[in-house]
């Protein structure tokens, strides 16, 4: 099984845990590392798995009006491929909503959640945002974040996930599947285009620098090498693109790609000596697309100022042979705009040109993706021979049109072979799967948290709490226990898709009927430390089940800091609580056992009455002058109103004039707040000048 990052080139990971030390036993559920091996209708789920001549189709089905048509069935639908009819084994309907981020009452932005779940299944469009910053002008670089920012801002929904990637390649510059609009704000704010000059203009300037030795003929593009170097590389990240979003079943695809286009003519090989090259990267790019059922959608951020290139022009060669004036110019923009073309129309996408407004375009984006039929079959040819094979898709109804892809390519050579777990690596493969989807996978109910905390530095160390559903988890019984075997792994993964560092453990649950109850109601927690140096990760987080065999997966976005580098910094929050209590802990961390009533906890919906232990550390790095740090504690209602404040004052004493921690616990009774949404807030502010400040905040529910 293969573990996918997205980057100039899509490299396949192994799964690479870390070691650790056994956990630490309780009761009877006890955790174990390493363990042995072990061996039509309603809305599809997605699925991340490749199958051999399985071919989906994204059938758009409008009547005379424009108006997209439900209720469509198998019977509805019939499917030629090279004209041959095809047995269609799976039509469902795909109608997903846009739904918008909710931030309290009292604030522009939403909290970001600390805890990710998986307890709904995925039901939102899926996006690769690819930055041309190879094909893209340094002065337009504005106009790209602008546009790009435009769309996540605007269009994408909350239930939505996108991931960005930029044909430069750079590890720090992409972001994995996501719903954080801030990170992908982020990703987009470290783009900066790198497109060579236009070749008209450096042959003008060839041609003024030659005058006078004797130099005869058209002049060169002094930059043509890095030019077809830049185009190769453009078409080859799209390529890798569409390949890894092969696997994804279920979702039309969407690669919203932002370029001013590959400006290097490919259809006249006699006076461009790498046509044919080019020509054939950027074949190979559709071919990956319309095989994995991907459409390009290509955004020119120039706009209606696509032409400014001319100003640059002091004075034309007075030679109309050279042919080096306003049309050359002219034609390389013409050559621009119809590579951006041809990539969508052949795909099923479209192309946004010679607009300054883009709002019509992505709109349009976002109605393509979100009613739609899918349509599966087995292909009866399972020939690898990369031909192009036409599709027909009809619709049997009278007066219906159906707007589908034209056709796709058939895979090429030997299908690639799955990459094997390391050698005393057991992770099961349905595990493996489930790490490598780049959604949650929901067969398994889970709730994980993380919390970074200052660790043996350089690196960090972070709590991962992953509670695991109780009803979801089969038992049989052995005796008068019930038993079963619940495998959980993490993988953190860097900016640049490099596993910095990963566990795996296995619970074996051998239960008392008591404690059995206990677990059906309530689930199961296991805590993991990971150590990890600052920086921006994706934890990748999946469970197992041995006995039905049920697999879930989460995906959490986790900023580590530097708690050496400023002033003044804060580790994250963690909860305990009286109702989650009754959670029982497989491996608790000894760490928290004089600090918490109980296990950190996931769960941040608690109901009236309870209360709940918030434990944090702040860390203090500037203790020559002595000073006093005042944490502040408040829990915020939907509407503003604070129903909850307490305040923790600490001196620079305390340390011993050794930059150090303050460790900061406080109790919140929930006796008496009103249900509704709350925001849970900690910030602690030192009184020394330019002492600093640090601030975390959390979403929480009262019921």
């Amino acid at each position: 099984m293969r573990i996918h990052t997205l980057g100039l080139t899509l490299f396949v990971l192994g799964i690479v845990f870390g070691t650790h030390a056994t956990s630490v036993p309780m009761g009877e559920l006890r955790a174990q590392q390493n363990p042995p091996p072990v061996p039509a209708g309603d809305q599809p789920p997605i699925t991340f798995k490749v199958e051999v001549n399985y071919v989906e189709i994204d059938a758009s089905v409008t009547d005379q009006q424009g108006n997209f048509v439900r209720g469509l069935t198998k019977d509805d639908f019939e499917v030629l491929e090279r004209g041959k009819p095809q047995s269609v084994s799976i039509v469902s309907l795909v109608d997903i909503p846009v739904e918008k981020f909710d931030p309290p009452l009292y604030k522009t932005k939403p909290v970001e959640p600390d805890v990710r779940s998986n307890s709904k299944e995925f039901n939102g469009r899926m996006f690769v945002l690819v930055l041309d910053d190879l094909n893209t002008s340094f002065t337009r670089t504005a106009r790209v974040k602008l546009a790009a920012k435009e769309f996540i801002e605007r269009y994408l929904g909350a239930n939505d996930v996108a991931a960005i990637v930029q044909t430069g390649g750079a590890k720090a510059t992409g972001q994995e599947f996501t719903s954080s609009r801030e990170r992908l704000l982020r990703a987009v704010n470290n783009f900066m285009g790198q497109k060579e000059r236009s070749a008209t203009l450096g042959r003008i300037d060839e041609y003024y620098r030659s005058l006078g030795t004797g130099a005869s003929g058209r002049p060169r593009d002094p930059n043509e090498e890095i030019r077809v170097y830049k185009a190769r590389n453009t078409y080859t990240v799209l390529k890798n693109v569409a390949d890894y979003m092969a696997g994804i079943r279920g979702r039309r695809k969407a690669v919203v790609f932002f370029s001013e286009g590959v400006d290097y003519d490919i259809y006249d090989p006699i006076a461009n000596t790498y046509a044919t090259d080019i020509r054939q990267y950027s074949q190979d790019a559709i071919a990956a697309a319309t095989r994995a059922n991907v459409s390009f959608y290509g955004v020119d951020p120039r706009g209606l100022s696509a032409f400014d290139d001319a100003a640059e022009i002091a004075s034309i060669p007075n030679d109309p042979s050279l042919n080096l004036g306003l049309m050359a110019l002219q034609r390389e923009l013409q050559t621009s705009q119809d590579s951006l073309r041809v990539l969508s129309d052949e795909t099923g996408g479209f192309a946004a040109v010679n607009s300054n407004d883009f709002a019509k375009g992505f709109e349009r984006i976002i109605r393509d993706n979100s009613s739609y039929y899918v349509l599966g079959y087995y292909s009866d040819d399972s020939k690898r021979d990369g031909q192009f094979r036409p599709l027909t898709v009809r619709v049997k109804r009278p007066g219906l049109e159906v707007r589908a892809r034209k056709g796709y390519n058939a895979a090429k050579g030997r299908p690639p072979a799955g990459t094997a777990a390391p050698a005393g690596i057991a992770a099961s493969i349905a595990l493996r799967e489930a790490l490598d989807s780049p959604v949650p996978v929901t067969g398994l109910g889970m709730r994980a948290f993380a919390a970074p905390m200052m660790g043996a530095r350089p690196k960090a160390s972070v709590l991962v709490v992953v509670e695991l559903e109780g009803p979801a988890i089969k038992f049989k019984q052995d005796g008068p226990l019930f038993v079963n075997n619940v495998e959980v792994a993490i993988l953190a993964m860097d900016e640049g898709g490099k596993v910095r560092d990963g566990a795996k453990d296995t619970a074996e649950l051998k239960l008392r009927p008591d404690t059995h109850a206990l677990v059906m109601k309530n689930g199961v927690r296991l805590t993991r430390r990971l150590e990890l140096p600052p920086g921006n990760y994706q934890l990748r987080i999946g469970a197992r089940e041995s006995i039905g065999g049920l697999v879930g997966s989460v995906m959490y976005d986790l900023e580590v800091p530097d708690f050496s580098k400023t002033d003044l910094t804060m580790g994250g929050i963690l909860l305990a609580a009286a109702s989650a209590g009754r959670i029982p802990t497989a491996n608790p961390d000894p760490d928290f056992k004089a600090i918490l009533p109980g296990s950190p906890t996931a769960v941040r919906e608690f109901p009236s009455g309870d209360q709940l232990t918030l434990a944090v550390d702040v860390y203090d790095n500037k203790v020559a002058t002595p000073h006093k740090v005042e944490i502040r504690t408040s829990m915020t209602a939907d509407d503003g109103g604070v129903v909850f404040s307490a305040t923790d004052e600490r001196r620079t004493e305390e340390l011993k004039g050794v930059n150090g921690t303050y460790g900061h616990v406080t109790t919140i009774p929930l006796k008496g707040v009103a249900p509704g949404r709350y925001v849970l807030r900690v910030e602690a502010k030192s009184t020394v000048s330019n002492g600093g400040t640090a601030a975390r905040e959390i979403e929480l529910l009262v019921r």
